[in-house]
């Protein structure tokens, strides 16, 4: 039972963060109906750039405590993402949005090449240990061990899921994105700007893509220029999972990849005396990933047009 509860509260930790890289994907594709790939790549470049961000506090201000670091770290992370997706938005695919939609498609493919060379030049190829800001010392939960780090990820992902929810269903804002979701030129009628809610909408994504990225360098005690491909790949299984489009489905299909992910790979692990678990961990993803499209093509969610943003 300790051994199930362990690996409960680890799928929780890593399916809070595909929800929240996946609400990226499945925001933007309600949208305009693009599937953004290089929305890993926006997680992998606030990770690294909270983590030089780190490293230059640590000189300055040596004293300073590591939450305080890290929040400053996050806060810089995010406006860095944001900035980055409003251009990329703005240069990559505004242009080709009336295109057919094989253009996007490999422009967003050729933009997740580019960003992830863009990175290793900048930050070179080598994996970089990412700073422990919080204490290390576990809490004993029924047997089963949880770091302060991986409970501020859980709480951080639920703050951040709170404030999205209120974003689109109780804001001007989250009202447009419904509209535009709906019908771009009604929308616009009505006097909505739908290039101002589909930059917004990508800005917002990038922000839940950092806090992702900061929480997945803190968690795993690595940062490097390829570190976002496979949590990008994940999380769009997971918005796959849920019902593409659907913001509940995005969350739900997130958390349930983290914990199909986490189970399988204990139990393997515990069967083989810890020889395959590690490494069989990926291949639960993209077996949920083909089992939900033969059964279901739509999600578990299917895709709710109300909820799109």
């Amino acid at each position: 039972m300790d051994v199930l509860l362990q690996q409960i509260i680890n799928g929780l930790v890593m399916g809070s963060m595909y929800a929240l890289v996946a609400l990226g994907y499945t925001m933007v594709y309600g949208i305009i109906n693009l599937i953004n790939f290089a929305h890993g790549e926006v997680l992998m470049v606030a990770a690294l750039t909270s983590w030089t961000v780190i490293g230059i506090m640590k000189e300055a201000l040596p004293g300073a405590p590591g939450w305080v670091v890290l929040i400053i770290a996050l806060l810089i992370a995010c406006v860095v993402a944001a900035v980055l997706n409003f251009t990329i938005e703005k240069i990559a695919y505004r242009p080709l949005r009336n295109s057919p939609k094989l253009a996007p498609l490999i422009t967003a493919i050729g933009m997740s090449i580019l960003l992830q060379t863009l990175a290793m030049i900048i930050w070179k190829p080598n994996y970089k240990a990412y700073p422990t800001l919080l204490s290390n010392e576990p809490i004993d939960i029924a047997g089963a061990v949880i770091s302060p780090t991986q409970v501020m990820i859980l709480g951080v992902t639920a703050v951040s899921l709170a404030v999205l929810m209120w974003l689109v269903n109780a804001t001007k804002l989250g009202r447009a994105m419904r509209a535009t979701a709906e019908n771009p030129r009604v929308a616009s009628l009505m006097g909505v700007k739908p290039d101002m809610v589909i930059s917004a909408t990508f800005i917002i994504g990038a922000v839940l893509a950092a806090i992702a990225g900061v929480m997945y360098a803190s968690n795993y005690g690595t940062a490097q220029h390829a570190m976002g491909f496979l949590p990008g790949l994940k999380a769009f299984t997971a918005a796959v999972f849920g019902g593409i489009g659907n913001l509940g489905g995005a969350v739900v299909g997130g958390i349930l990849l983290g914990l199909i992910e986490s189970i399988g790979a204990g139990y393997i692990g515990e069967l083989t005396g810890g020889v395959l678990g590690s490494h069989y961990s990926d291949i639960f993803a993209f077996i949920v990933l083909i089992i939900v499209l033969t059964l279901r093509p739509s999600g578990l969610m299917g895709e709710r047009v109300a909820d799109r943003a």
